[in-house]
């Protein structure tokens, strides 16, 4: 049957039409198939994943696979299955041999005799033996199966001393969560999205959005940049390059989807013996080498004494390209030749607007 409805049929649902329909748990892969997973969750809200753990029981070849629910997701006409264990299963590991270590798998697999000839229609939590060798791997992960840990079982290792647990072990679970909702990346997932707009939580904890090619920031951060070594100029004719600092401030940023940003600048200032000259300090915009927008008193934070101190401003600047990469640069003068105009503890700033 091409396609399939649930809670339609007027005979009787299909086992086939129940997995097929199913939009709940699953990560969007393709137009028609889910990520496979644990579903997401634990006691106290702790960890990302609390269910399925495996848990070793020291000094013995013996663990527990705990209480969880998981998401199986096969071919696009085979469908999804829902597992869930509702109390910790033993598993018990076979003696390692006399030579060589190996590497288990442990899995949750479905037996579906419909589709594999198994004479087996059931969910089970299986051990996959590896095979033990001077370097040895894991077995690969059978079909409508999902890897949950791999587990080292040291040459020689019995009953008499049982499996190193704390060492052993490697968790392979990877979460999958309702369509629509923010799917957590585990350490290493490079696993593109299944469309543009789609979010998740990096490891590191960032949340990122799908663009339809790369997994990028889902709220960008302010830009900054600053530098706390004085510097001078006395020239009339705004200029970038100030006595003393290391070099031209600047800043690079790429335009949001409004094209607007709000700029931020400003410094400690003072004029060099004298009361009544004025220190300007104002940005440039430039896109790819072309001065966009030019320096500006108008738009400028200003400052006169021989006394310092701390100015800054903002200002909204729109009409930007969204996705186009802009260089923001601190430029600076003095409103009179004869007077030399001090900045120090310069600072640029620039946050997305709408």
């Amino acid at each position: 049957m091409t396609i399939s409805s649930a809670w339609l049929s007027p005979d009787s649902q299909t086992r086939a039409d129940t997995r097929l329909a199913q939009t709940g748990a699953l990560t969007p892969v393709t137009e028609s198939t889910g990520r496979s997973g644990v579903l997401p969750g634990s006691t106290g809200g702790q960890s990302v994943l609390g269910g399925l753990a495996l848990t070793g029981t020291a000094g013995t070849m013996t663990a527990r696979l705990g209480a969880g629910r998981a998401v199986i997701q096969t071919s696009p006409d085979r469908g999804a299955y829902p597992v869930t264990l509702t109390e910790p299963v033993p598993l018990t590991f076979a003696d390692g041999d006399a030579q060589y270590g190996r590497i288990d798998l442990v899995v949750l697999r479905i037996y579906d005799d419909a589709y594999d000839g198994s004479g087996r229609s059931e969910a089970v939590a299986e051990i996959l033996p590896g095979r033990p060798a001077a370097t040895p791997a894991a077995p690969a992960v059978p079909d409508a199966a999902l890897p949950l840990f791999t587990v080292a079982v040291a040459a020689g290792t019995g009953a008499a001393q049982g499996i190193a647990w704390s060492t052993a072990l490697t968790d392979l679970r990877s979460p999958t969560v309702a369509v629509g909702g923010i799917q957590p990346a585990r350490a290493g997932d490079t696993a593109a999205g299944g469309y543009p707009g789609q979010y998740r939580e990096s490891p590191a904890g960032a949340l990122q959005r799908w663009n339809g090619a790369a997994w990028t920031p889902a709220v960008v951060p302010p830009l900054y940049a600053g530098s706390v070594t004085a510097g001078s100029t006395s020239s009339t004719a705004y200029t970038s390059t100030l006595a003393g600092a290391s070099g031209p401030l600047s800043l690079n940023f790429t335009a949001p989807p409004s094209g607007a940003v709000l700029l931020h600048f400003g410094a400690r200032m003072w004029t060099a013996n004298s009361s009544t000259s004025s220190a300007f300090m104002t940005p440039q915009i430039s896109q790819n080498g072309t001065v966009t927008f030019k320096p500006s008193d108008d738009y400028s934070c200003m400052y006169g004494g021989p006394v310092s101190a701390s100015v800054a401003t903002m200002w909204r600047l729109y009409g930007l390209t969204p996705g186009l990469g802009y260089t923001m640069t601190a430029m600076f003068r003095s409103n009179d030749a004869a007077v030399t105009c001090w900045f120090d503890t310069t600072f640029l700033r620039v946050d997305p607007a709408n």
